[in-house]
């Protein structure tokens, strides 16, 4: 049979993993080596030259676009229909196992998958029903504390709570919403997972039946699994399938909902014979870009081992560009994103990356006034974020009660009790009357129609708006905004929301104040005629908001790609800009209070790094209103463990006019900057016990700093600043 076919077009590394002998193989796939083309060359290959059943093969990927892709390509290359190969997510695959054998599975034939809000609703169920206020425990965070436990392969009762308050009422949440939808055969996807691994654990026939049919498994970025997932392969593979898996240790940065880079660490130790391939030739980036990405990750531990290259051009220089501030940051990226277009270039060759998505306003500004198309990529627009809505619909009350969609949208937010069945009433007096729901609602109060506790519920949000104002008319906008944020519970609210999306609304709302402080220093243009009569602050910036709303991004055609730089995974453009390269934001000021969380912000920056194709440009400010409050930050760390002769400072020929009252480092370089106690990246030292070595890097400040030196002896080692009374040579 001439199976040639199969393997054209494919370099070295990638035809030995496509034609590895039958058993367990770690395929070490860098960014941008065509990983995806081995998985489907090599499932073709066990097809047409192994004499492999489709039926015995099983695929696993992470997007169900990724495994229909793969199903198209594979069916292309062989021209046979693989309709019986499993191909699809884990989640797709765990929901076919258990509509198959939903009775084994202790489930109803027609059981209920809930979506995320479907499942948010139900815990606001289990919670009104245990009496929980919602106030001190939000539902997110009790859908947060649920899937987390199921994703550890933990059901309710084999959480483990002592007397920690927090643990005893997440458990009972967790336990009765457990009941729940057990009786009325409701899964949601995280219990996908864990049921279909205790069909597994169950053993017997079934178990038995899935072992000898998928003798051949592959999985796609097997670095970003997860407790269950990594559980579930195991005892599905058993001792006699042969598992391929597919990843890059050095591209795994989900660490905050749960993966585990420990997998692909413990693969080779789990398996037996595993055979590692590397796929280090990249076909996306210059040489310059790799050479520079390259260098950046070897700062990390325990790397599986990888070097990325390329066959093309070296190509130009990565451009480092100090800003006086974020607005000189976001002008010169939108200048140069122009420059960019009239140079032929098309809007959609430009990607900007960033690592938190308050960052996006400042940024979104500029490229409106530049009238640059945009897009936002995995999300939303700054102003349209819910966070943002709901305090400027606080903010819109303040300054005009009667504003219907303002008083709908937090008449119960944060939750206060009053909910959709007196929002209707109040509606329907409203219409009756033909006055404002402000207006039914202060009448129905004032006539008594509302009893008891609702009618307490609602005259106190209705006294919270009138408090706010009350307080704020004295205030300026940036004041008035931070105030009404905190006083009316919507920093608490957002905040109580674990993990990354908890962290990205406070941020947002904190950007906010940011937004109202630069928009009184510096109106960008006037909303007012000089005839007509003088408007508050809140008003103008109310109306700019809703002005700039008008001014759609765009959702066809050509545009500007804006992304966070975990959405970035997985995209190539052929120029990138990272911006906020600054200790504190990115790396994130809360990476260096967990272990091993400086090294996923340095795979993350590795990541956005290798999306760049052909020009890669690292932006970082020297002050920034972040969070509400100006910043002074050193840069990045990362930009100094890159190497300095691929770097070009860019300095701006034209005068920036900077803020009174911020520095300016623009007459000294970045690759100068002092790191801790007067010492430098790259300067030599001497220990009274190693000898001689050099600066590496170095974390934390005061007490706590410390510093790593690479001595020409014992190598590298952390040393605490304090106490090393380290000598410097130069």
């Amino acid at each position: 049979m001439d199976v040639t076919h199969i393997l054209e077009g494919l370099n070295e590394p990638q035809r030995q993993a496509v034609t590895a002998p039958v058993g367990n193989a770690l395929v070490l796939a860098g960014a941008g080596s065509g990983k995806t083309r081995v998985l489907v060359h090599r499932i073709a290959w066990l097809i047409d030259a192994e004499g492999v059943s489709p039926h015995g093969v099983l695929a696993v990927t992470f997007t169900n676009k990724a495994a229909a892709e793969m199903r198209q390509r594979i069916e292309a290359l062989l021209d046979v229909s693989v309709r019986t190969m499993w191909v699809g997510t884990f989640h797709g695959v765990a929901h076919r196992l258990l509509r198959m054998h939903w009775q084994e599975a202790r489930l109803p034939q027609n059981f209920q998958i809930l979506d995320a809000d479907d499942q948010l609703r139900l815990v606001k169920r289990v919670m009104r029903a245990l009496d929980v206020d919602e106030k001190k425990w939000p539902a997110r965070q009790a859908v947060w504390f649920i899937n987390g436990h199921k994703d550890e392969g933990r059901r309710a009762k084999d959480v483990v709570v002592g007397d920690d308050l927090f643990q005893i009422t997440h458990q009972r949440i967790y336990e009765n919403y457990e009941e729940l939808c057990q009786q009325g055969g409701l899964v949601d996807f995280a219990e996908l997972l864990l049921r279909s691994h205790e069909l597994w654990l169950a053993g017997g026939d079934l178990l038995a039946h899935y072992q000898k049919r998928f003798q051949h498994m592959l999985v796609d970025e097997f670095q970003d699994t997860n407790t269950i997932q990594y559980a579930w392969l195991r005892v599905l593979a058993g001792r006699s399938a042969h598992v391929m898996v597919v990843g890059d240790d050095d591209q795994s940065i989900y660490g905050w909902r749960g993966a585990r880079i420990e997998n692909i660490h413990r693969y080779g130790q789990d398996f037996a014979g595993v055979q590692t391939i590397r796929l280090e030739q990249n076909y996306r980036s210059t040489g310059n870009i790799l050479t520079a990405a390259n260098q950046l990750i070897s700062h990390n531990t325990d790397r599986l081992g990888k070097k990325l290259w390329t066959a093309g051009e070296a190509g130009e220089p990565i451009k480092v560009y100090s800003a006086y501030n974020d607005l000189d940051e976001a002008r010169f990226i939108s200048e140069r994103t122009q420059a960019i277009i009239d140079s032929g270039g098309g809007p959609d060759d430009v990607a900007i990356l960033y690592r938190s998505n308050a960052q996006s306003r400042v940024l979104e500004e500029a490229l409106l006034r530049a009238q640059i198309p945009y897009r936002i990529y995995g999300g939303v627009r700054f102003f349209e974020r819910a966070e943002i809505k709901n305090a400027l619909s606080y903010m819109r009350l303040v300054h005009d009660r009667h504003s219907d969609p303002a008083f709908e949208r937090v008449v119960n937010t944060p939750t206060r009790g009053i909910g959709d069945k007196t929002v209707e009433a109040i509606r329907a007096e409203a219409r009756a009357r033909s006055v404002s729901l402000w207006q039914a609602c202060q009448d129905a109060v004032a006539e008594g129609k509302f009893k008891g506790r609702l009618g307490n519920r609602v005259a106190g949000f209705m006294q919270l708006v009138d408090d706010l104002a009350a307080a704020g008319e004295d205030m300026s906008l940036h004041e008035l905004a931070d105030f009404v944020i905190e006083a009316s519970g919507l920093m608490e609210y957002h905040s109580k929301e674990r993990g990354e999306r908890g962290l990205a609304r406070k941020e947002n709302l904190e950007e906010l104040v940011s937004a109202c402080r630069q928009f009184t220093g510096e109106l960008m243009f006037p909303l007012r005629d000089a005839d007509v009569a003088e408007t508050s602050a809140l008003e103008e910036f109310l109306d700019r908001v809703a002005l700039d709303s008008g001014e759609q991004q765009t959702d066809s055609g050509p545009a500007v790609q804006m992304m966070t730089l975990h959405s970035a995974k997985g995209l190539e453009f052929p120029v990138v800009f990272l911006a906020g390269l600054e200790e504190g934001l990115f790396p994130h000021r809360l990476s260096a209070a967990e272990p091993g969380r400086i090294e996923e912000e340095r795979r993350l920056c590795y990541v956005g790094m290798t999306r760049a194709m052909r020009q890669l440009y690292l932006t970082y400010a020297e002050a920034r209103r972040l969070h509400g409050n100006d910043t002074y930050n050193r840069p990045s760390r990362f930009i100094m463990e890159m190497p300095t002769e691929l770097l070009q400072e860019i300095r701006m020929s034209t005068a920036v006019l900077r803020p009174y009252g911020i520095p300016s480092r623009q007459s000294s370089s970045l690759f100068e900057e002092p790191v801790a106690g007067g010492l430098r990246m790259g300067q030599r030292v001497n220990h009274a016990k190693f000898g001689e070595g050099v600066v590496l890097r170095y974390e934390g400040s005061g007490e706590r700093a410390r510093v790593q030196v690479n001595f020409a002896g014992p190598g590298a080692k952390w040393l605490m600043l304090g106490y090393a009374n380290l000598e410097t040579l130069d």
